[in-house]
């Protein structure tokens, strides 16, 4: 009778019990900033920002503090963190079309000002916003693949590729383009600044569903306008900063880690949090003029460390290893083979990146040896040739990073990219993490053979590298 009951009670386990170390497939969370330096959180040493719920995940995360975005750009950096693919292969390699040489100065005006209503705009720059976004109808989307398998996705924040649903996701906030105010997220952008219902609420139902789910967090936090809680933009005064401005995106910041507490703790009190695998990283670098809006060189839009530059973590408790990688690399291409490996997700073998999931789990050494990353203009000159917006390739290996420079059009926003040296640069990021000391001209096989790693990963051959050494 014995032996009956323990048979009856074995018959009543959940399957996951019978995989010993094999949990059920987890819920998938990116965590996406927007607009946010490497250097800006209580865990990287900032000695003013406060980030308590973000250091917290830290502490229970695999952090790699040296990880990359290729683009410092929002637009195709998120449609690398949808797609797993370099912005050369999926071809949204910046924000917009470039602007008609037909269209009248008025319509110039309002593009350059980014009006919030696309009405009026001439229909063949219309045609154009469309093409752009039908780049990612060629290519498998993470929510895509993981809702063939029964996840249900939810879309909240920046979404630059049409409505939710183009996108591949079951549920979502953005209409997208042509509705107004869908260029880069429309509805979408009220997440985290108006509060959290919609992602609570996709949550609830996921959960009545008893489906895994997949939940894309990307809010325009700590993005411009800089408009915190006067509680927060007080704190940062009472701290000396004397920048209006500066004390303003410090507040942003921690605004966006109120957030992400917010999140944290409805997880944990759904009973959610022990199977949900966290993703974190930022869409690309910023850093703050003191004497007025926008960003300072070398930060957004840049190919420096300012930009690219984003501390990326991993956390899904009791399977993955906590704990800081050191010197170790990751790259955002890594995060989407990784995120399908771990939903038992078969990845497309077009994916660039690593799955990570084995040496998060173990704790070993990342296989990655090589950062890539590449910069294009704004505005996008060829629809179907990334490399004619071509301005900045670079590398990063062990303690160097090659910066090369292209002679690919800029259109608007010039000014983010002087392109005065002409001068490969070399910098020890050990050494010099701020890259002030250019050293190619004392390191030239350094520079040689890492611009050979550069041209086997991505052959460029219709543009120009500007290599004088004058």
């Amino acid at each position: 009778m014995k032996l009956l009951l323990v048979l009856a009670s074995c018959l009543l386990l959940p399957l996951s019990a019978w995989a010993g170390d094999q949990p059920a497939r987890p819920n998938l969370v990116f965590i996406i900033s927007d607009d946010h330096a490497w250097t800006d959180y209580g865990f990287m040493g900032h000695p003013q920002i406060e980030t308590p719920n973000l250091d917290e995940f830290a502490r229970r995360s695999a952090v790699f503090t040296r990880g990359y975005v290729p683009t410092a750009l929002c637009r195709p950096a998120l449609a690398t963190l949808a797609t797993g693919l370099y912005a050369h292969q999926h071809q949204i390699s910046g924000n917009d079309p470039a602007l008609l040489p037909s269209m009248t100065a008025p319509a110039q005006i309002k593009l350059k000002l980014k009006a919030k209503a696309r009405r009026g705009e001439p229909a063949e720059y219309a045609a154009l916003r469309e093409k752009l976004i039908s780049h990612l109808d060629k290519h498998p989307t993470i929510a895509r693949l993981l809702g063939g398998q029964g996840y249900l996705s939810h879309q909240s924040g920046k979404w630059w590729e049409g409505s939710y649903q183009r996108g591949g996701f079951t549920h979502g906030m953005t209409r997208g383009f042509p509705q107004p105010g869908g260029r880069h997220g429309d509805d979408g952008l009220k997440i985290g600044r108006e509060g959290m219902t919609p992602v609570f609420d996709f949550l609830d139902h996921a959960t009545a569903q008893q489906k895994p789910f997949f939940l894309w967090y990307a809010p325009f936090l700590p993005h411009s306008p800089h408009t915190p809680p006067d509680r927060l933009f007080q704190k940062y005064k009472r701290k000396g900063i004397a920048s209006d401005h500066v004390a303003r995106y410090y507040a942003m910041v921690e605004w966006f880690d109120e957030t992400c507490g917010q999140l944290f703790d409805y997880l944990a009190a759904k009973g959610l949090a022990r199977n949900t695998l966290v993703v974190y990283i930022g869409d690309n670098g910023w850093i703050q003029q003191p004497d007025g809006p926008g960003f300072a060189p070398r930060s957004k839009q840049s190919p420096h460390e300012g930009g690219v530059r984003q501390p990326t973590m991993f956390s899904w408790p009791g399977v993955i290893q906590p704990g800081d990688r050191g010197r170790q690399l990751c790259s955002s291409v890594d995060i989407v083979p990784t995120a399908l490996a771990a939903a038992g997700v078969p990845v497309p073998e077009n994916l660039p990146g690593y799955n990570l999931l084995p040496i998060l789990k173990s704790g070993e050494p990342t296989p990655r040896r090589t950062v890539f990353g590449e910069t294009f203009a704004h505005d996008v000159a060829n629809l179907d040739r990334p490399e004619d917006s071509l301005l900045y390739r670079w590398a990063v290996e062990d303690q160097w990073k090659l910066l090369l420079t292209y002679d690919g059009r800029v259109g608007r926003y010039a000014q983010h990219h002087p392109r005065t040296d002409r001068r490969p640069q070399l910098y020890d990021l050990l050494a010099d993490p701020h890259e002030n000391a250019n050293l190619a001209a004392e390191h030239p096989e350094v520079v040689a053979r890492l611009a050979a790693k550069l041209q086997d990963w991505w052959p460029v051959t219709g543009r120009q590298v500007l290599t004088s050494w004058d």
